[in-house]
């Protein structure tokens, strides 16, 4: 059956092959294998996670009944690392009673404390359907925009800047286009383990003779493909960006032509990054003032020079900054509106753009249109048949930090609802994180496993995984894909979009009234997913208004913007103007503002954290995958081996690693690419969650938490050291 990779933002396809059930046996249908397809993303490529990462849905683990907390049982966020019996905690129901104990639930906080009082987190690793109709659902029957998902945790930032600056939070080219480029500047990413097909595409075009620059505290393994590496000090992305717009300006390296046509404010630029002389803060960023210089000529004379940052940017106190910074670079160089060039801001999730899109974002309804703008909400309150509210909502941390206050005070968070999102591993600052969870009068968690979240939760209902359903994605490079159920949701779980709509149903509209929800529910139409995709397709008509579903069922891929059935769809955009209000590209100058939290003397080592090849963001589906779970079982901390000598310790050695806030036990791994006094940790492993560590300080403008720096301590060994070292 094809489909597409449910795991990173490259949107590969590819094809399930499936066993049928054996009645004799009873054995029920199953994915054993899974075959690349030739995409438009892929070329026929997977990576490791979508080559043998497909048997986590088949994991005894999954969910296949409702469950209900058992009365008196508190809500322990000690649990979560040494779970009691299942049965202890929740006890299993019918649908009909679980449907009703959890909207009950929610309707009577509605009522008492009003809808402010209620919050809702999606998911960017569902369809475009299910985002879509969820923020409708906590929009029309909660009645509040307090409904957010993990855009927040990743790209936040780089949507606010380029929002303000382009006019547009999507990428201007797709990550192949680096076939078109001269030069590629890779900078806060680490594509081989996060994006590992788009890493080929790199690779390739290298080898036709392109140069790639990487920048990034951490050496990485893209650095052997490249031409200059720029292992800059963490933290200091501003300096290095300014250093490089500094020798643009000063060696006259400008795009004049475009920045007088298409460009406004690159004076105020110019005149902010003066400072900012490559033989000046060369020792503050790391770099040689000769690199910097030689780097900075080459972008902005290559014929095609082409951006593409992750999370290594964005994930900072100044992660909008950081953006800023590198949309000016691209724009006063004239890199952008052509083959080869632009902004790509790698995405993470399979659909965090897609879910973006949809309008899981508290202060934007779908298609990126403001809640505070009065027409566009009378335009969705005429849509939608249903009032909204006029007040922005609240921000993924900023909802957690909301369910802590005192229980009398009306701005509290009293009830959520968590479709197929884990902030209990995801989120910073966990033990705040979990106690915020914990604290609420009722949640609500839709999942397929169950997960650190769920734990936590009054009512669980079982959902549906990716390979379970119809429903589409949009991947980093903008294009919508079709993907179709492979096999049958276990047990009793059910598809997503059937549980939203039954939870519709029972809370009615905000205002008492019912919603009046008509979906078509007829199998072939698998829960109305035809007909909530048309409905989403009017209300983002500017973006994808050509990308009919009976389209995607004939193309399986279309690109947007697609504004009618004869457009093929614009990979490059920015050709001729930008999407602003005068076309022109709006800069704003940048100044460097450290991280909210310094090391010192007794926490003297920086916390990077991130993800790594084998596993996927909170580890929930790839830690349940066979091979995958085999090829890294086990939480470790890098450090440069001089470190470890340091420290007295090998490769292989259990520590702990504390921060203010926590700590953790896990054992080393050797890694010369990570600079000294620094360690990094994947955030995949429950026993040794690196949140537990990281600072939930916000990015001002994104909102979105300091994932990327902290100061925290390595101490000395509890244990022997593990009989096999790990090193690379």
């Amino acid at each position: 059956m094809n489909s597409v990779c449910p795991f990173c933002g490259v949107g590969c396809l590819l094809t399930y092959q499936v066993q049928a059930a054996d009645a004799v046996r009873g054995t029920p249908e199953r994915i054993v294998a899974v075959q690349g397809r030739d995409g438009p993303a892929n070329g026929g490529r997977l990576c490791v996670k979508g080559r043998f990462g497909f048997d986590y849905i088949h994991h005894p683990d999954r969910l296949t009944r409702p469950l209900i907390r058992r009365e008196g049982v508190a809500k322990n966020p000690a649990h979560l690392l040494n779970p009691p019996p299942l049965e202890s905690v929740f006890r299993e129901a019918t649908w009909e009673e679980a449907l009703e104990r959890a909207a009950s639930g929610l309707r009577e906080l509605r009522h008492a404390h009003g809808p402010h009082a209620l919050a809702g987190f999606g998911s960017a690793k569902g369809s475009n359907e299910e985002a879509y109709l969820f923020q409708k659902l906590i929009r029309t029957a909660f009645g509040t925009h307090n409904v957010d998902h993990c855009t927040r945790l990743c790209h936040a930032s780089s949507v606010a800047a380029l929002l303000e600056g382009v006019g547009s939070g999507a990428v201007s080219n797709p990550v192949s286009d680096v076939e078109h480029a001269d030069l590629i500047f890779v900078i806060g990413s680490n594509p081989t383990a996060n994006h590992p097909v788009a890493a080929t595409w790199m690779k390739n075009a290298v080898q036709r003779g392109a140069k790639l620059v990487l920048a990034d505290p951490r050496r990485t393994d893209l650095a052997a493909h490249a031409w200059r590496v720029l292992q800059f000090k963490a933290d200091t992305d501003v300096i290095l960006i300014n250093a490089l717009l500094h020798v643009v300006f000063e060696e006259g390296l400008v795009n004049a032509a475009f920045i007088a046509e298409r460009v406004t404010d690159a004076e105020a630029v110019r005149a902010a990054v003066q400072p900012f002389a490559p033989e000046v803060v060369a020792e503050a960023c790391g770099i040689p003032a000769q690199t910097l210089r030689e780097v900075a000529r080459a972008y902005a004379t290559s014929r095609a020079s082409m951006m593409l940052w992750g999370m290594g940017v964005s994930q900072h106190t100044h992660g909008t900054d950081n953006v800023r910074a590198l949309m000016a670079l691209a724009t006063v160089t004239g890199q952008i509106g052509r083959a080869g060039t632009g902004l790509h801001p790698l995405r993470g999730q399979n659909n965090v753009q897609g879910a973006s899109d949809a309008g899981l974002i508290p202060f934007m309804l779908p298609n990126y249109q403001r809640v505070s703008d009065p027409h566009i909400r009378t335009w969705f309150e005429d849509f939608w048949q249903a009032p909204l509210s006029t007040q922005t909502g609240l921000t993924v941390v900023e909802i957690l930090n909301h369910a802590c206050l005192p229980h009398d005070d009306p701005q509290r968070i009293r009830g959520m609802y968590v479709m197929g999102e884990n902030p209990a591993m995801s989120d910073p600052d966990l033990n705040h994180s979990r106690h915020a969870l914990a604290s609420l009068d009722h949640l609500v968690v839709q999942d397929i496993f169950l997960t650190e979240t769920a734990w936590l939760a009054d009512v669980v209902l079982p959902a549906s995984a990716w390979p379970e359903k119809w429903g589409t994605v949009s991947n980093t490079d903008r294009m919508v894909q079709l993907g179709r159920p492979a096999v049958a949701p276990p047990g009793e779980a059910r598809a997503d979009l059937w549980i939203i709509q039954q939870l519709a149903a029972r809370l009615g509209r905000a205002d008492g009234q019912p919603l009046g929800w008509t979906y078509d529910q007829t199998a072939t139409q698998y829960h109305g997913v035809e007909a909530i995709y048309d409905e989403m397709r009017q209300a983002m008509h500017t973006a994808i208004g050509g990308i009919t579903w009976a389209r995607l069922l004939r193309e399986g891929s279309v690109t947007y913007p697609c504004l009618s059935e004869n457009d093929p769809g614009q990979p490059v955009v920015f050709t001729e103007r930008f999407p602003t209000a005068d076309g022109r590209v709006h800069l704003r100058p940048t100044s460097f503002i450290p991280a909210q939290e310094r090391t010192d003397a007794e926490y003297p080592f920086v916390l990077i954290t991130g993800r790594q090849l084998e596993h996927w963001h909170t580890g929930s589906m790839t830690r349940r995958a066979e091979v995958l779970d085999a090829l890294e079982p086990t939480a470790t901390v890098s450090l440069h081996p001089d470190d470890l000598a340091e420290l007295g310790v090998s490769a292989g050695t259990r520590v702990r690693v504390a921060s203010r806030r926590g700590h953790i036990e896990l054992h080393t791994r050797a890694d010369a690419g990570t600079p000294r006094h620094t360690v990094f940790i994947p955030f995949a492993y429950a026993e040794a969650a690196a949140n537990l560590l990281t600072n939930a300080a916000l990015d001002p403008w994104g909102k979105i938490p300091e994932f990327k720096y902290c100061a925290v301590r390595v101490e000395t060994p509890h244990k022997a050291a593990s009989p096999s070292a790990c090193t690379v």
